[in-house]
């Protein structure tokens, strides 16, 4: 899926496609058109970096529901000729998603897009999962013969069913179609089960990579093996090492550090961090001067994966370093460095916002860093990264440093994050949200009735205003 397209954080297109809770405001108050255009938009072209992280589809189908949106254009995007043409999950994923939630509030007409999806299109599997999830037994059943009939009767086609019932997401509607008493439905329902299980446990008994036995110098061998064809080992690798190396093989596991294929080095210095030994830290430094892109990496990798004193006292000396290793120093910092350090992963977040932009991912821990260290100061940054960035998930660990850092935070961003896409966010803000606006209570009373809201964002809200809130 190729990047998306994101508006300008002042626009109502910008506000929806970054899931802010100011999104749902504005186009509250909005003309109605031009805020269902927005969400369509949303919804039709997933504004997600990362779809299998982010939460949006709750967020869009609330907005639907007080915006009594029409699903005409959902309709028309999910059974246009490109459904054919462009089978990747990620096009219509959103969208069924978000009709979904939809069918679980209640409204039939998405409920009834779901069925004829299913029954038709592409993404066929992913529809079949949500309403696995709500319709009724009746519903399921009658989708058995269209869903079957897209597998041929031929061995290809058995086979072909028998991973889409191994690998479904949702069982339910397989284990009622294998009950089915007709025998072009149940049985063949029945034995493609079994053959998933078969398939299962051949699999547990093809086991690929090292064995007792080896040698660290096959482990080093199988690592450079995996890279070569484009597979990075050098976790397992390392793992691996931890088994087969004793103290003799010492100088061979640092001389591969220093100099071995590119497999061989990675491997190496992961294992040497996990050990903590003694030369790491050099043989770190050394790696990022003159290794390969996927050496240095790996050697980055491996340092902040470090606990000890001595690392973080050497992260203090190159966190000024312009390279990777400076990066990575001032993460580092942000995890474990104490208040002494203040500075310096101030210093590094402001760099990285100023270099890298708000959707840089080192922001990621520097931002934590900065609440758990209560830098004060970092306020301004931090609120310039909770607007800007596209990310929802580092929206919310910004507004989770900002709890932490800025006082106006209950008065300010906390109103908003109620109406966040992202749960941990919206439970954040139930805990922290000043209840003297009338917009905060009336929010928390919605958000403890509503049954699709997660269980930690009501738990949050009942803390506040006790169990009688809902009925209130």
């Amino acid at each position: 899926m190729f990047d998306p397209v994101i508006a300008p954080s002042g626009t109502l297109l910008g506000l929806l496609q970054r899931g802010r809770g100011d999104g749902t405001l504005h186009a509250l108050t909005a003309p109605r058109p031009e805020a269902l255009a927005a969400l369509n938009h949303c919804v039709l072209r997933d504004p997600r970096h990362d779809w299998q992280l982010e939460n949006r589809s709750l967020y869009y189908a609330r907005l639907y529901l007080d915006l009594s949106g029409e699903l005409d254009a959902v309709e028309a995007h999910l059974f246009d000729s490109e459904d054919v043409l462009d089978t990747d999950e990620s096009r219509t994923g959103l969208a069924l998603a978000v009709l979904g939630h939809l069918a679980s509030y209640g409204r039939r007409d998405a409920l009834d897009l779901l069925r004829r999806y299913a029954a038709q299109g592409s993404n066929w599997a992913w529809a079949l999962d949500e309403l696995a999830l709500r319709d009724d037994d009746a519903g399921l059943r009658a989708l058995a013969a269209p869903v079957l009939a897209r597998f041929s009767a031929d061995p290809e086609g058995e086979a072909e069913l028998a991973v889409a019932v191994r690998d479904a997401f949702e069982p339910r509607p397989w284990r009622l179609w294998a009950e089915d008493s007709r025998e072009s439905v149940g049985t063949r329902v029945r034995t493609a089960q079994e053959a998933g299980c078969f398939d299962r446990w051949q699999r547990q008994l093809r086991p690929t990579g090292p064995r007792p036995g080896w040698s660290v110098a096959a482990v080093f061998e199988w690592a450079q093996q995996g890279l070569e064809r484009g597979a990075a080992l050098h976790v397992p690798a390392a793992r691996c090492l931890v088994a087969v190396a004793g103290p003799e093989d010492r100088p061979e596991i640092l001389a591969a550090a220093r100099a071995g294929t590119d497999g061989a080095r990675c491997t190496a210095l992961r294992y040497l961090a996990d050990s903590a030994d003694p030369d790491t830290l050099d043989l770190i430094e050394a790696a990022v001067g003159d290794g390969t892109a996927p050496v240095v990496e790996a050697a980055v990798d491996a340092f902040e994966r470090m606990r000890s004193v001595a690392a973080i006292d050497r992260a203090r000396r190159w966190a000024q370093r312009p390279d990777a290793l400076g990066a990575a120093a001032g993460r580092m910092l942000a995890c474990r460095g104490g208040t002494r350090d203040s500075d310096l992963v101030l210093g590094a977040l402001r760099e990285a916002v100023r270099g890298e932009g708000p959707d840089a991912p080192t922001l990621w821990t520097l931002v934590d860093g900065a609440g758990r260290l209560g830098i004060v100061c970092a306020a301004p940054v931090l609120r310039h990264v909770y607007r800007e960035t596209a990310s929802s998930h580092l929206r919310g660990r910004a507004a989770r440093a900002l709890a932490a850092t800025d006082p106006s935070f209950a008065t300010g961003f906390a109103v908003e994050c109620l109406w966040d896409c992202e749960e941990s966010t919206r439970e954040l803000a139930a805990r922290h949200a000043e209840t003297g606006d009338t917009r905060v209570v009336e929010r928390l009373r919605r958000l403890a009735a509503d049954p699709a809201e997660e269980d930690d964002v009501q738990t949050a809200v009942r803390s506040r205003f006790g169990p009688d809130l809902a009925a209130g």
